[in-house]
């Protein structure tokens, strides 16, 4: 159906869906998971679950999911999936990763701190001449154990995951994309030695396969959370999938609406983000493929809005600082965090505008209307189903947005601030900074300016925590005091990133153009 915008064209991209409704209003934080739907009557088609189930706990996503930080996945045992786990007293099987830099594809904090170890955390000339050599071998070491060392090795097959996330994959990819579908990738792109070395290639597939190996050739994600629901049921699945469905036309500045092959699995590559109508088409996919499983509750959570990520820095060459007008939450323009905004230009910075943005956050609120529309559903057949509103907590956070903004936090009538816990309250969402003093600013996103660090995922376990309290499940909640000291980036922040960051920026580039998330 063609939707019309009420808008003026000047808040207008052309290039914009009509199916995308475009607004300039946010919808409010929803803190009811239930949203108001009391539970009806089973219906005929609800499965039968073991009680106790043998899995308290199984969870499906992308990169959120999976567990990256700072450009890889590395510390699984502090992914929001295991801190959930960890309060309700569950013992969850996650995937671990190894390799030079602890992490796949690339540790962007564990590269630092290997270069300050050599170093120190000042540089002197000879050490400033010195450092792309070091930087290059470091990354390359890294590059060789994935393509052709230990890492190139097959995947395990003797833990059945309990946490399939995988990070870059969309809700296309969770239906179809398989384990051997990522060996034949594999196998079809041989690795070449990268000049740069900035990252391995098929990093992806290596990383599906090692989730999904366990569960056979033919399993897909949504096969692998079934199994285990066959296994002895589940008693919480959650399921956080659709923010590859828009992240890429932030991270690469690239807004290529979907087509005629959204759910093409090789096709689908064209595409930055989703028509609204194509998300919906694709997410009522993966409910039909949730309703059979056996679980006791169901948790589908809302898709952030992309554009709140540093990644997506806004800068406004003509009055800097400045957003596009006064109580506007956008900048004209959003770039790479590495670009200064004095140095920024249009003609020269890859970049998206702020019509652009807004019509991304437009469509990801109708992807989140589609998502609350299932759990309805769901619930009002006497399906225990539940949302976790990401989307409204991230918004909530957001401080260039609307932390440091009065004026476009009033102009937002369904907008309010979301209270961080108070040992990690000093950090924000812009992108992280830190010299020999401490850290400057930041802390909730981490080095790749993309995904979490390990405070941030607190933030998410603790959102699915409150909303599994609602639900009757009771813990002791996240202790954010003992998180803070396991979260190194903020804990111990790296001396050298202020020094180091123009150097590194090329390979922050190469990262974020493959939009691992």
């Amino acid at each position: 159906m063609t939707m019309v915008s009420a808008l003026p064209a000047e808040y207008l991209d052309p290039d914009t869906p009509p199916e995308v409704v475009v607004t300039d209003q946010i919808r409010p934080l929803v803190t009811d998971s239930t949203l108001g739907v009391p539970l009806g009557a089973p219906g005929p088609g609800l499965p039968a679950v073991p009680d106790p189930p043998r899995h308290r706990l199984v969870t499906v996503g992308d990169s959120l999911t999976h567990g990256m930080s700072s450009g890889a996945v590395f510390h699984t045992d502090l992914s929001w999936p295991a801190l959930v786990a960890r309060s309700l007293g569950v013992d969850l099987v996650v995937p671990t990763y190894g390799g030079p830099l602890d992490g796949l594809p690339l540790n962007i904090e564990k590269l630092l701190r290997d270069l300050q170890g050599k170093f120190g955390k000042k540089l002197n000339l000879l050490e400033m001449a010195q450092l792309p050599l070091e930087l290059h071998s470091l990354a390359d070491a890294n590059e060789d154990y994935w393509e052709r060392g230990n890492g190139s090795r097959p995947p395990r097959t003797d833990l059945r995951y309990e946490n399939v996330g995988i990070y870059g994959w969309d809700v296309r990819d969770c239906l179809s994309s398989t384990m051997a579908r990522a060996l034949a990738r594999i196998a079809s792109h041989p690795p070449h030695d990268d000049l740069l070395g900035a990252k391995p290639d098929n990093d992806n597939d290596i990383a599906a396969a090692s989730v999904l190996a366990p569960f056979g050739p033919a399993a897909a994600q949504i096969d692998a959370a079934a199994a285990h629901g066959h296994d002895g049921g589940i008693g919480t699945l959650v399921v956080v999938l659709g923010a590859n469905n828009a992240l890429r036309s932030v991270v690469q500045k690239k807004v290529a609406w979907s087509g005629p092959q959204f759910q093409d699995l090789d096709g689908k590559g064209a595409y930055t983000v989703w028509n609204p109508v194509h998300f919906q088409a694709e997410y009522a996919d993966l409910v039909r493929g949730l309703l059979p499983i056996p679980a006791h509750r169901v948790l589908l959570a809302t898709v952030p809005h992309v554009t709140v990520a540093p990644i997506a820095t806004g800068v406004n060459p003509a009055r800097p600082g400045k957003k596009w007008r006064k109580g506007s939450r956008y900048f004209p323009y959003y770039t790479d965090p590495w670009i200064a905004e004095k140095d920024f230009r249009p003609d020269k910075h890859r970049h998206i505008t702020h019509q652009q943005a807004r019509a991304i956050d437009s469509a990801i609120d109708q992807f989140n209307d589609a998502i609350q529309d299932h759990v309805r559903r769901a619930r009002a057949d006497g399906r225990d189903w539940h949302l976790v509103d990401l989307c409204g907590i991230l918004d909530g956070v957001s401080y260039r947005r609307y932390l440091d903004d009065d004026t476009a936090a009033a102009a937002q009538q369904a907008w309010q601030p979301y209270p961080l816990p108070a040992p990690i309250a000093g950090l924000d969402t812009r992108f992280y900074r830190s010299d020999e003093t401490g850290r400057l600013q930041g802390g909730l996103f981490g080095l790749d300016a993309v995904h979490p660090t390990t405070a941030g995922y607190g933030i998410i376990a603790q959102a699915v925590l409150d909303v599994l309290s609602a639900a009757g499940i009771a813990s002791p909640g996240i202790d954010f005091t003992e998180l803070l000291a396991q979260d190194t980036l903020n804990s111990s922040p790296p001396a050298l990133f202020n020094r180091l960051f123009t150097l590194l920026a090329p390979f922050l580039t190469r990262l974020a153009g493959t939009a691992p998330s």
